[in-house]
């Protein structure tokens, strides 16, 4: 009896290790000179207009953002949210290998496989994506768990991360699509003859109600931002690098991965379990014939990865030298591999690796080119910059109730918001969910404009006729900012026509979304 409570301990003691480690990399691996990333501004002003939906996403995460405003939303509370889901999603990892009755060895090589792999870049940024992975995670678990012991409740954990699962990202959909099918053509499918996989139904139906309702009543949103993205950026992803992303995601943690697919497909203890397998093959189909991003599909692979370890913590049983050259991989080409999975380089360094990085694809942007920096990189620079400039132009206006701040994008208003010195500065964009937080109760009498980084019109010729004043406060000067060059316009004494204007270009814009 001691010695089995001795080896919980000892497990326990493992996995805390793990979960502390998890979240200081997710810390200490992001080099300081970039800022917040342009996606973290926008889903941290949600905060400020809480509601059942919006245009980008949908509502889970405004009340993350919510709950990050309520503990100072500070950069340390930004983080550490997405760091903590990462942690837990290691937590429902090794649960998965707990009930494979993998040993310690095993529950070991799946946290240094999640680790040691693109998950850990997912969660240094505060996007649904990690969320997002943990709800995938967690819905294989408690399927495992009802399929093995038939309980209820097991059916209603599950229900619950697939209705926060869509309430954090629609992205859930397509792994349904990939389950039905699965459990349909296996012995599983004694599920549709439980009448709780109807009452679980319903209480997802109960839990996404508040936002298809919000949805319908907003002409389904979601379908527009779907176009935009397959025509802007869906568009230059290419079928092959997405099954390549596939295998690059966890080149370290390759040995895991093909255990975990190969045991799945031909390991006889495993046969029962085929119906993971069938949903990973179907759910990346699905996705490739939507031409969606690569890493969409992060979500299917902890499960595989947990398989993988089981099996190879069998198969290397006491092989110790072999056990020892797999961690030794693991983590030895990660930390080599780590310039280009985390943001560990300045954008310096980046450039005098320049080479390295175009071999990998790193430098390809959503645009289809190649760039001198990765995309997310651009996207965390030159933001305090340009708030401060914006606070120069705020501080020059003298009736603030009068002034409208107007950004080119939702990258820019939210930063500005964010890292303004002056509270509820409340800059607004015509760009996302920005279209619908104006407040133009007040007729505008002063006008900040934030241009964009290509701005075709610099003498501000189209605005001249409406203000009486108009000066150039500052430019965006951080090097390899994706915003750089985007200016600050500081435009005096509007028409009483310009409100009518913005009004117009308001409405004009929600009809085009």
């Amino acid at each position: 009896m001691k010695d089995k409570n001795l080896s919980r301990l000892t497990e326990y003691a493992y996995l805390v290790f793990f979960l502390i480690l998890k979240v200081v990399l997710s810390f200490v691996l992001v080099n300081s000179v970039y800022e917040l990333h342009r996606d973290e501004f926008l889903h941290l002003d949600q905060a400020n207009h809480l509601a059942a939906g919006f245009t980008s996403v949908p509502p889970l995460t405004s009340l993350f953002s919510w709950l990050i405003k309520a503990f100072g939303n500070g950069v340390f509370m930004v983080k550490l949210v997405p760091a903590l889901i990462g942690a837990i999603t290691i937590l429902y990892c090794w649960k998965i290998v707990d009930f494979l009755k993998g040993n310690l060895l095993a529950k070991c090589l799946v946290a240094v496989a999640c680790i040691c792999s693109s998950l850990l870049r997912l969660n240094t940024l505060y996007q649904p994506n990690s969320f997002d992975v943990l709800a995938w995670t967690a819905i294989f678990y408690y399927l495992l768990k009802y399929f093995d012991k038939n309980e209820a409740k097991y059916l209603y954990a599950f229900a619950i991360f697939v209705g926060f699962g869509f309430l954090n990202k629609y992205n859930i959909l397509f792994l349904i699509i990939g389950l039905l099918p699965a459990v349909m053509i296996t012995p599983n499918r004694k599920i549709f003859a439980d009448k709780h996989l109807y009452l679980a139904v319903l209480l997802v139906i109960i839990i996404i109600s508040p936002n298809v309702i919000w949805q319908i009543n907003h002409h389904f949103p979601v379908l527009t931002h779907m176009k935009a993205l397959q025509t802007t950026q869906l568009v230059h992803v290419n079928r092959t690098d997405f099954f390549i992303g596939q295998f690059l995601f966890f080149i370290s943690s390759i040995f895991v991965l093909l255990a975990g697919i190969g045991s799945l497909i031909f390991y006889k203890d495993f046969r029962k379990y085929n119906w993971i397998i069938i949903t990973y093959l179907i759910t990346l189909i699905v996705f490739s014939y939507f031409k969606a991003k690569d890493y969409y599909a992060l979500g299917l692979y902890p499960i595989v990865l947990a398989f993988g370890a089981v099996y190879l913590s069998r198969v290397l049983a006491k092989i110790y030298i072999l056990t020892g050259l797999l961690f030794a991989f693991n983590i030895g080409s990660f930390i080599y591999l780590l310039p280009l999975l985390m943001p560990f380089y300045s954008p310096d360094e980046i450039i005098a690796h320049h080479k390295r990085f175009e071999r990998v694809g790193a430098l390809r942007w959503e645009d289809g080119k190649n760039h001198q920096l990765p995309q997310d990189y651009a996207d965390m620079q030159g933001w305090k910059e340009l708030a401060a400039i914006v606070d120069v132009a705020y501080g020059k206006v003298k009736d603030k109730s009068t002034l409208l701040i107007r950004a080119d994008n939702y990258g820019q208003a939210g930063a500005i918001n964010y890292y303004s010195k002056y509270k509820n500065i409340n800059a607004v964009s015509y760009n996302a969910d920005y279209l619908y937080w104006f407040k133009m109760d007040k007729p505008i009498k002063s006008l900040i404009m934030v241009t964009g980084w290509r701005d075709e019109d610099p003498q501000r010729k189209r605005e001249q006729p409406y203000f009486a004043k108009i000066t150039k406060i500052g430019e965006i000067k951080t090097p390899y900012a994706r915003e750089e060059g985007a200016g600050v316009f500081l435009l005096e004494d509007a028409k009483p026509e310009v409100s009518s204007i913005i009004k117009s270009e308001i409405e004009e814009e929600k009809n085009d979304h």
